[in-house]
């Protein structure tokens, strides 16, 4: 299978991370979203949408959406719970990852780092400041409670989450004040198989 993606996103980088844990052979394609590789011809047969990541099996069928691709990749795996309310609950984190966390900690962190802060993003930049640490906030609370977001084995929502609140800082939101997420950031960072951003290999 081929997984296109930029490794610097966090929404790719999750899928690179799932594939290291669970030693999943697949080809990564690099996509730079920069220069808009994802609005070629070629790529937007692929996904209308124009984004990455984007998965591509053997047989022809793509995937994109990087919370639905970890559900795939992960299924059958210890991961991806099988109780019904469990999963449930792995589901509620992700669709709190795209609602609540990634709308203002990743487009910070990409005003800041993929662009440089320019000025006429700069207000921008630091209005999302303020949602972006009520979503830590939100994790701080549950991970006082439990050494994962789902209790206390790793899955899915872990590395949903993971992706961007450990590069949080580079959008502006420094991790000081919340040590349950930084001692979570370091169990997942422990996990056998874990690689850091970008990991190539």
């Amino acid at each position: 299978m081929k997984i296109y993606g930029d490794l610097k996103s966090g929404n790719c980088y999750k899928l690179k991370l799932l594939c290291h844990l669970l030693q999943l052979e697949h080809e990564w394609v690099h996509v730079d979203i920069l220069r808009e590789e994802t609005r070629t011809p070629g790529f937007l047969i692929l996904n209308p949408n124009a984004k990455v990541p984007l998965l591509e099996l053997n047989d022809g069928r793509t995937l994109s959406e990087s919370n639905a691709i970890l559900n795939y990749l992960a299924s059958g795996s210890a991961l991806l719970p099988q109780d019904n309310f469990t999963l449930a609950k792995v589901l509620q984190w992700q669709f709190f990852e795209q609602y609540s966390h990634e709308p203002y900690i990743a487009v910070a962190r990409f005003i800041a780092c993929y662009l440089g802060l320019p000025e006429e993003r700069r207000a921008e930049y630091h209005a999302k400041q303020p949602g972006g640490h009520r979503a830590l906030q939100v994790m701080e609370q549950q991970l006082q409670q439990t050494e994962y977001l789902v209790g206390d084995q790793l899955s899915i929502a872990d590395l949903s989450l993971y992706a961007y609140t450990h590069v949080a800082p580079e959008g502006g939101f420094e991790l000081t004040n919340y040590p349950a997420i930084r001692a979570w950031l370091s169990r997942v960072e422990a996990t056998p198989g874990y690689c850091a951003m970008p990991c190539e290999s």
